[in-house]
């Protein structure tokens, strides 16, 4: 199996008790749940079965032990974590609305994962075949962007399979506006990119979809999924364009919605000891293509369907009992 390893911010998701709009006279409350987009997906991956390690930084506080906690117990390889007493642990306030759709407010900056820099790498990290998986919320200054583009490109250079999943949260960009120009830099440098549909729209600005999307597939992206909540999902490679419906279900809390369907696709891909060489023939499968993101998108329908973010990842037998 080809390993994982998921860069980037791990943090906590304080999730309100309180649907928006709804009449409650209790006071909200915010129950914690490990969370952050990379490290989702690494125990996505964990859950399903794979090796799964993740890289990043922490604060010297209860949170952060909470954090590299949950990582271990849900089979994460926590070994090269690293802790900081310079700044906190990232924490995210989330409310939903009825259809748990959420809304973000961030305590970052300052925090604990925007301090991690190229000296805490671990040597020789990608001297053996390996995907690695990054997001964009990992750019949103411009010493961690240096440091997110300079592993993308270490990574590459050492032959690992590079999957990003833009995961785009404005409100954590200065003044709200997302650099599309740096988040760009990192999507090219992905095998396998994910985005959401409103992520697509923001990103190609004035450009026509498909001529975007032919841009990225012409700079080295070889496959781009494209999600769009219960809609059917767009996989884009070159010349051909596939639409897989995913599984209907009663959304509780999206949170870790998009993280499980690209763990699970990313999943299958490990179990196959697909690589970096043979990423390119892997995807001209049609058909194990088309298994691979159904099966991908069952992991996103099963997240949704709970609260949280780790504890809503499914398992092997998780999956087998929707079937």
């Amino acid at each position: 199996m080809t390993p994982l390893i998921a860069f980037g911010e791990a943090l906590v998701d304080m999730l309100s008790n309180r649907l928006d709009g709804a009449a409650d006279d209790l006071p909200e409350t915010f129950t914690p749940y490990a969370g952050g987009a990379p490290a989702n997906v690494a125990v996505a991956c964990a859950r399903l079965g794979l090796p799964s390690r993740f890289l990043g930084m922490v604060g010297e506080d209860r949170f952060g032990d909470f954090l590299v906690e949950e990582l271990a117990r849900h089979g994460v390889m926590v070994e090269d974590v690293c802790r900081t007493r310079e700044a906190r642990t990232a924490l995210a306030f989330v409310s939903r609305d009825a259809h748990g759709e959420r809304r973000f407010d961030f305590y970052r900056p300052p925090a604990a994962d925007l301090l991690y820099r190229l000296e805490h790498l671990p040597a020789g990290i990608f001297a053996e075949p390996t995907i690695l998986h990054l997001c964009s919320n990992s750019l949103t200054d411009e010493a961690i962007a240096e440091t997110t583009l300079s592993i993308a490109e270490i990574a590459r250079r050492g032959e690992a399979l590079v999957s990003v999943d833009a995961n785009l949260r404005a409100n954590l960009w200065p003044d709200a506006r997302v650099d599309i120009g740096r988040v760009t830099a990192l999507l090219d440098q992905a095998h396998l990119l994910k985005l959401s549909r409103e992520e697509l729209d923001l990103l190609r600005g004035d450009h026509e979809a498909e001529a975007w999307l032919q841009w990225r597939l012409a700079a080295g992206v070889r496959l781009i999924v494209i999600t769009d909540g219960p809609a059917p999902v767009a996989v884009h490679r070159l010349g051909q364009v596939l639409h897989i419906d995913p599984p209907q279900v009663r959304a509780v809390d999206t949170t870790a919605g998009g993280d499980a369907f690209i763990g699970g696709l990313l999943a299958q891909l490990a179990a196959a000891d697909v690589t970096a060489s043979t990423f390119s023939d892997w995807c001209q499968d049609e058909d194990r293509l088309r298994r691979a993101v159904e099966l991908a998108c069952r992991c996103g329908a099963f997240a949704v369907t709970r609260p949280g973010a780790y504890s809503a990842l499914p398992t092997r037998d998780d999956l087998d009992a929707m079937t």
